[in-house]
């Protein structure tokens, strides 16, 4: 009986049972099998700038990081991130003690999570929310509990009081993304501010995402949670190399905190992936060092392709609510007299040739997600202008 368990239990523990094949694998395969502009995930086309690229095969050919780097990451990226918080916002960390180089954004959610929460600690999280926040929850045993982003004024806004009712005795963690994915909001310094006080007030522990740091348009700014009156001590930051240079599959990230919660998520990181990246954490340590140029001619490129995408889905017909920040845009499909994403979503390619995700994927109510449809317009100019040409089929 070869090939057979002893049981019939499920071979997947009950703690991940609901957490299948991402939409994002299902969804690109669907690009693939028919042909299709993939807008679905979240990374560009087109690589990073070539002088960091040359910096990671000059690591290589020189013998940096072909072995397992320091646990920490190399001084070099981690003095480089310290350097980048403090020019950017006035943010001080000791590169030794403060800063953890993580396998992305990806892995430093995971050990933060694994490290911080215990069985039955709730998590606030805002939904809908990136698809590893509600699994690392899940492997950590705590319990989500999502305050909903609605649309308001053409973007999805926060409701504080919503969120205060959410914190309960039993809070231990708000998880914090702003930038936010896949909505595109960019929370104000007074919601940010009543966020603070409620962590200072219930002493609560913070994580803040802040992947989509360098990505924000039109009036809005990036604040970062940590430097708002009583957060230092108390927030882990995350960043990470991957959106902001274009280089996703590089896996370097970082988060920044005070040495105990630093140390907490190290001892977790440290059974996770050990170490990773060795030579790729030299050259996002050069790529931080690049001047604000790039940073600038980086942000103005993709605000005319978010321009670029989100005029053409207007054309097709979609509700479009015009990001603040990150390189998604949030639309709603019920001009185009559909109701249901997911349907629409495994249907768009037949109709248009173009894939997309439903966001309802990203709600643990999922009817409050269940009209919206996220476009990525981190592609070349060429093929949003194209597949804004095949989205004109919708209209009819």
């Amino acid at each position: 009986m070869t090939g057979m368990t002893s049981s019939a239990r499920p071979l997947l523990n009950r703690r991940l049972a609901e957490f299948g094949t991402t939409i994002f694998a299902e969804m690109s395969a669907l690009a693939l099998r028919t042909g299709s502009i993939n807008l679905g995930q979240g990374f560009p086309d087109t690589d990073g700038p070539e002088e960091v690229r040359e910096a990671a095969v000059r690591a290589l050919r020189d013998g940096r990081g072909n072995q397992y780097p320091p646990g920490p990451g190399v001084p070099e990226l981690r003095t480089a991130v310290a350097a980048h918080q403090e020019r950017r916002y006035g943010l001080a960390y000791d590169p030794d003690t403060e800063v953890l180089v993580t396998a992305g954004a990806t892995e430093a959610i995971a050990a933060a999570l694994l490290a911080l929460v215990e069985p039955g600690d709730e998590v606030v999280a805002f939904e809908p929310y990136y698809d590893s926040y509600a699994a690392c929850i899940a492997m950590a045993g705590g319990t989500r509990v999502p305050v909903t982003l609605r649309p308001h004024d053409g973007s999805f806004r926060l409701d504080l009081d919503e969120l205060r009712a959410a914190v309960t005795d039993r809070t231990r963690l708000l998880l914090i993304n702003t930038p936010h994915n896949p909505t595109g909001t960019v929370l104000t310094r007074e919601e940010l501010t009543a966020i603070a006080e409620l962590a200072v007030e219930r002493d609560l522990l913070v994580v803040t995402d802040e992947v989509y740091e360098h990505l924000v348009f039109d009036d809005a700014e990036h604040l970062p949670l940590a430097t708002f009156p009583g957060m230092r001590e108390r927030t882990v930051s995350i960043g990470s190399a991957g959106k902001t240079f274009s280089f996703t599959g590089w896996k370097v990230g970082w988060i920044t905190s005070t040495p105990g919660l630093v140390s907490a998520v190290r001892s977790a990181k440290q059974f996770l992936t050990y170490v990773s990246s060795g030579p790729f954490q030299y050259a996002v340590a050069e790529a931080l060092a690049l001047p604000d140029s790039y940073f600038a001619a980086f942000r103005e490129d993709m605000l005319a392709k978010r321009d670029l995408l989100a005029a053409g889905l207007a054309d097709a017909g979609f509700k479009v609510f015009k990001p603040a920040g990150t390189y998604f845009v949030t639309t709603d499909i019920r001009p185009l007299g559909e109701s249901d994403g997911f349907a629409f979503c495994r249907a768009l390619p037949e109709r248009a040739g173009v894939v997309a995700i439903p966001n309802a994927v990203f709600y643990d109510h999922r009817e409050e997600g269940a009209p919206f449809v996220r476009f990525a317009f981190c592609k070349q100019t060429a093929v949003l202008e194209e597949a804004a040409a095949r989205l004109k089929a919708l209209a009819g």
